[in-house]
């Protein structure tokens, strides 16, 4: 057996189902994403097997991002646990089959308490599919297991689901980076989001600092030293006028060909670059170079002054202070 062609096979039959899903997606999907929106309690989830394992997948990407969820254990809930579901809720059943028993026999206790059921199942018509007030087809033409008896395909399409329903919800719900943050005041994302900038940018001597008037040659011996593709000018008062980047150079030696290395900086620098405050956080300095296409940031107090600088890799983890996400 070729292991390498056999890995790549399942991927691709991964792939397909995939794509045979989000083709099939339709206003059924809409409409589930509607319901949890109107919704005024919890997103249940429930599944057993590896759907569970998808379903308990999906509630915590639900509630890391907005959505309030849990997940239900059918067996549980019948013994029980079914008192968790309250009036304002929505449930998300999940079996491929349609046909899971202990599923299934949950979908009475949900009528009766007039809570509506979104299905994820590969079998729309199923006794699932039926009963539920919204079926999303995820259904696939073929698993990646060799028997065709595992589930692979199916669960990933599932999921993808899932992850399609979350995303799509935190747009609607214009959840922010600082309300992710409240639901992950720990942890290295966490950590990466919250910090300050002035807790990652470089200072003092580490700065690559040249002044208005100097010479070229003199600013690409600085940019080299330090190593951060760019240099930040100051004036006489120390305050930020402009930065050099590696971009600029290519430029300046395509307009002014050999002789761009003994203009002045100022000739050559871009003005008024993007700055960051010393107490914005490290999060909202990488959307700011994320937007700007850009991979260093001089940070400036509020009277102007530079105060530090700093590079994209010391926000994603390069250097010192280091990210993990």
């Amino acid at each position: 057996m070729e292991i390498i062609r056999e890995g790549k096979e399942a991927i691709q039959i991964e792939i397909e189902g995939l794509k045979r899903v989000r083709d099939r997606l339709d206003t059924e999907f809409e409409r589930a994403v509607r319901l949890i929106l109107d919704s005024k309690g919890r997103v249940v989830i429930t599944g057993i097997g590896k759907s569970g394992l998808v379903g308990r997948k999906i509630a915590a990407t639900l509630a890391s991002t907005g959505t309030p969820s849990i997940f239900l254990h059918p067996v549980e809930a019948l013994h029980g646990d079914l008192g968790m579901v309250v009036g304002g809720d929505v449930v998300i059943a999940i079996s491929n089959s349609g046909e899971t028993q202990e599923v299934n026999a949950l979908l009475p206790a949900f009528k009766e308490r007039n809570i509506p059921v979104i299905a994820l199942t590969g079998r729309p018509k199923s006794t699932l599919g039926r009963h539920a007030d919204c079926v999303i087809d995820t259904g696939v033409e073929r698993e990646a297991c060799a028997l065709g008896l595992a589930p692979t395909a199916s669960t990933t399409a599932c999921l993808a689901v899932g992850d399609a329903i979350a995303v799509v919800l935190l747009k609607l719900r214009r959840f922010s980076e600082k309300d992710f943050r409240r639901n992950h005041p720990s942890g290295t994302l966490g950590e990466r989001l919250k910090v300050s900038v002035s807790q990652v940018m470089l200072t003092g001597k580490d700065i690559p600092t040249v002044y208005k008037g100097q010479l070229m040659d003199e600013v690409i011996k600085v940019i080299d030293a330090k190593g951060l593709g760019a240099a930040v000018v100051l004036d006489e008062a120390n305050s930020l006028v402009g930065i050099v980047t590696d971009g600029d150079l290519r430029r300046a030696m395509v307009k002014f060909g050999e002789g761009f290395a003994k203009k002045k900086v100022e000739e050559i620098m871009t003005k008024n670059p993007k700055t960051v405050m010393p107490e914005a956080l490290a999060a909202d300095a990488l959307a700011l170079m994320e937007t700007h296409l850009i991979t260093v940031l001089p940070v400036v107090g509020p009277n102007g002054q530079l105060a530090g600088i700093v590079h994209l890799h010391d926000l994603l983890g390069k250097g010192q202070f280091k990210f993990i996400v």
